[in-house]
């Protein structure tokens, strides 16, 4: 069953434009994601007591067959092939993706929440969902 799901994406390291084109090729290339669209591209500061640069954000619209956890385990392994590195919580990183809705489906487990628990305190979050009609 194809489901329709939109995913945060953010980066703060490196060539901030080119981390997000190369994600969104990245879930191109998956034959199980169908890309829809993206929203535009906001500029934020990080939502951080950490020191870093300024993010770009983002909220794509995807349909895909992968249930969550497959889903959730793709989104990490494009993180990691595109350089992220888990070593500070909420630290700087080359990407971020986040499951912020898949369907209307309600899932709360230890590695995967859904949807995402802070998609009311992220602005960004809520004017890309807006924008692509979702909120």
């Amino acid at each position: 069953m194809v489901t329709i799901c939109y995913i945060g994406i953010g980066t703060n390291l490196g060539d901030r434009r080119a981390n997000i084109d190369k994600a969104i090729q990245e879930l191109k290339k998956n034959k199980n994601i169908n890309f829809k669209r993206s929203s535009s591209v906001y500029e934020t500061e990080a939502q951080s007591d950490i020191p870093q640069g300024k993010f770009l954000n983002g909220v794509l619209e995807i349909e895909t067959d992968l249930d969550p956890k497959e889903l959730l385990n793709e989104l990490n392994r494009i993180e990691k092939k595109l350089g992220r590195k888990r070593i500070v919580k909420d630290g700087p990183r080359a990407i971020d993706l986040d499951i912020l809705y898949y369907g209307d489906r309600v899932i709360k487990e230890p590695d995967l929440a859904v949807p995402h628990p802070k998609i009311n305190e992220r602005e960004f979050v809520l004017k890309g969902l807006r924008e692509l009609g979702r909120a």
